[in-house]
């Protein structure tokens, strides 16, 4: 954090979410709302108790941040809250997996979980970014429809056992705009990791990483070479076959490729985030 504090990081009073919201993110969140089965789903979540389940394990199972527990991703949390200007911090929660991962639960009291893959792997300032991202979730209120991703197979079973078997057929519609709408929600949350860092530099390492990120190779790691390879997957969009391929490959995917994500970034910042900056300008 301290490469963040010399940077004189400006904060964003009053913003919302719309404010920063990817536009596809909005068009997949009207095209989920209008797909059967969607309230029966969120009806079964409340019913069975899954946010407070998970909490009660989480709090059981892994370490929490605090100001004398990691106390330097604590102060990352509480910065990254006041840029965003989300007045209460969630609490934040290290796992034991090597797997770099971070993710958001819960609806009415959310809470961030970083794996100690990701923690071993990104520096502070990407930490950070990925602190932003979570909380942009929590920002733009994706946590309900995030808890429905992430038990969604768990849940098309009780409505197929609550319908006699129907339920679970429209089940599998939700599944897939369910699944499309969390790749474009991860899109909106990159923005508010932008927000936050306000460095596209340190987004972009951090996407690097996630790709094919070594512990022992990341000094070798070079950014030039990875925004080169972001330039050929999108001029791979010139052929209608290779779009139709990347349709494929992601329909099953909760999360869009590093790489993807990295040039949808690349993208934003420019006019689009100089405005939204300048509209809060002191």
């Amino acid at each position: 954090m301290a490469d963040t504090k010399r940077r004189k990081l400006r904060t964003f009073p009053g913003i919302s979410a719309d404010q920063f919201q990817h536009p596809a993110d909005v068009r997949a969140t009207e095209a989920l709302k209008k797909v059967p089965g969607l309230g029966k789903a969120m009806a079964k979540v409340m019913e069975y108790g899954l946010e407070r389940l998970y909490y009660l394990d989480n709090t059981a199972s892994n370490v929490r941040v605090t100001e004398k527990m990691f106390g330097r991703m604590h102060q990352s949390l509480r910065w990254a809250c006041q840029i965003l200007d989300i007045e209460e911090p969630p609490e934040l929660y290290v796992t034991l997996d090597p797997n770099p991962n971070a993710w958001t639960y819960g609806h009415t009291k959310p809470f961030i979980i970083l794996t100690s893959g990701l923690v071993d792997l990104l520096t502070d300032e990407e930490r950070f970014f990925v602190i932003g991202h979570e909380l942009g979730h929590i920002k733009a209120g994706h946590v309900l429809y995030t808890l429905i991703a992430r038990n969604i197979a768990q849940i098309v079973t009780l409505l197929g056992q609550a319908t006699l078997g129907i339920g679970a057929i429209l089940g599998q519609g939700l599944v897939y705009a369910l699944l499309e709408w969390y790749r474009k929600a991860e899109l909106t949350a990159d923005r508010a990791g932008l927000l936050c860092v306000q460095n596209l530099d340190v987004c972009i390492h951090t996407f690097m990483k996630l790709a094919g990120g070594s512990s022992t190779l990341i000094a070798q790691m070079d950014k030039d070479e990875f925004v080169r390879q972001i330039g050929i997957y999108e001029d791979a969009d010139r052929s209608g076959l290779n779009k139709a391929y990347k349709v494929l490959l992601t329909s099953k995917r909760s999360h869009p490729y590093a790489i993807m994500r990295a040039s949808e970034l690349v993208a934003w910042n420019g006019e689009e985030y100089e405005r939204l900056c300048e509209q809060f300008s002191t």
